[in-house]
């Protein structure tokens, strides 16, 4: 069982040692996934070092309990954005159960750092895993397909399985430059590739891009890097040959979509509405294909953030709204 000050001292060096990460781990990190550019890493480290706060810790772990009998826990890990799998690493060792990491093969280079990290701290040792066996339980990460066979070749067997999931944003027409521009990082940050980046936009009919394009302007740098481009440059070809009307401001398209929540890279999608009920409606409809709602206004959505926020999760904040420690706490 791991004690409490243990895991905090253990948290605390892998703050320092993300803070303070070698320069050639960057670019090894770069090499093995080239969105995992400088610039992300370095932001979700700030995102953790963030997090990985005293206060911050002890609020996250007042209301559980460390495991009397600890569980073999396997960790199935997506890689679409640096660390992504941190937090339920993190939540293992906080309830006292065994981790055993199946580690993205986009996603080891940083992982496999923060591993070595919290070994040399903690008494209980984080096992790397190839294939998933002596297993208690199950946490994994994946598409709408491979939750599938999680689920039917895991379904014995205590498990939270994630499925696709993105982020949208509900506006008004009154947001100000300053609330567009953080909205941009709601989308641009880590490319788009996240399940809490905004894929979608809400907005009120008659609505003009005008000032969302001109707030957006300084992301402009993101057509820089080659996969964004060719994603970009790829799906305008298709726009423009199936004569499908979108709006472009040469390193982002929008393109009005009622039925998707789901654009491919280097596209917004967005939809318009009669009224914010009918918003409200909408995202209750939408609720399991939902991460967070981006917007200004109080909609009533459990998963609702300011502009800005999105990619700045609380160590409370759990993926998809399902609490990682209460399903370990009950094993």
């Amino acid at each position: 069982m791991i004690l409490q000050q243990e895991f905090l001292e253990a948290c605390t060096s892998l703050s320092q040692a993300l803070e303070n990460i070698p320069e050639a781990l960057l670019q090894k990190a770069k090499e093995q996934n080239p969105w995992f550019d400088e610039y992300n890493v370095k932001k979700a480290i700030r995102a953790w070092t963030s997090a990985l706060i005293e206060p911050n810790l002890a609020l996250w772990l007042e209301k559980y309990f460390y495991a009397a009998s600890p569980k073999a826990v396997a960790i199935i890990m997506a890689g679409n954005i640096p660390l992504v799998g941190l937090h339920d690493l993190l939540s293992v060792l906080a309830s006292g159960n065994l981790p055993l990491c199946k580690l993205s093969s986009d996603d080891t280079v940083l992982m496999n750092y923060c591993i070595e990290i919290l070994n040399t701290k903690l008494k209980i040792k984080i096992e790397c895993i190839e294939k998933v066996k002596n297993a208690h339980a199950i946490i994994a990460t994946g598409s709408n397909n491979t939750a599938k066979i999680f689920e039917a070749y895991f379904s014995h067997l205590p498990h939270i399985i994630r499925r696709n999931r993105t982020s949208v944003a509900v506006l008004t027409g009154h947001e100000t430059n300053d609330e567009l521009q953080l909205l941009g990082t709601d989308f641009f940050t880590y490319y788009g590739l996240g399940c809490r980046n905004v894929s979608k936009l809400f907005v009120p009919i008659g609505y003009d891009f005008t000032n969302f394009f001109e707030a957006i302007f300084g992301f402009g740098n993101i057509i820089n890097h080659h996969k964004y481009a060719n994603n970009y440059d790829y799906n305008k070809a298709i726009y423009l040959m199936g004569m499908e009307k979108f709006l472009d401001n040469n390193f982002l398209m929008l393109r009005e979509d009622n039925n998707s929540l789901h654009p491919p890279l280097s596209v917004l999608f967005y939809s318009f509405y009669d009224s914010i009920a009918d918003v409200k409606t909408r995202l209750q409809q939408l609720d399991p294909e939902i991460q967070c709602v981006v917007s200004k206004i109080n909609l009533g959505f459990d998963r609702q953030l300011g502009f800005g926020e999105t990619q700045k999760p609380k160590l409370w904040e759990y993926a998809d709204g399902i609490d990682t420690m209460k399903f370990l706490n009950l094993l």
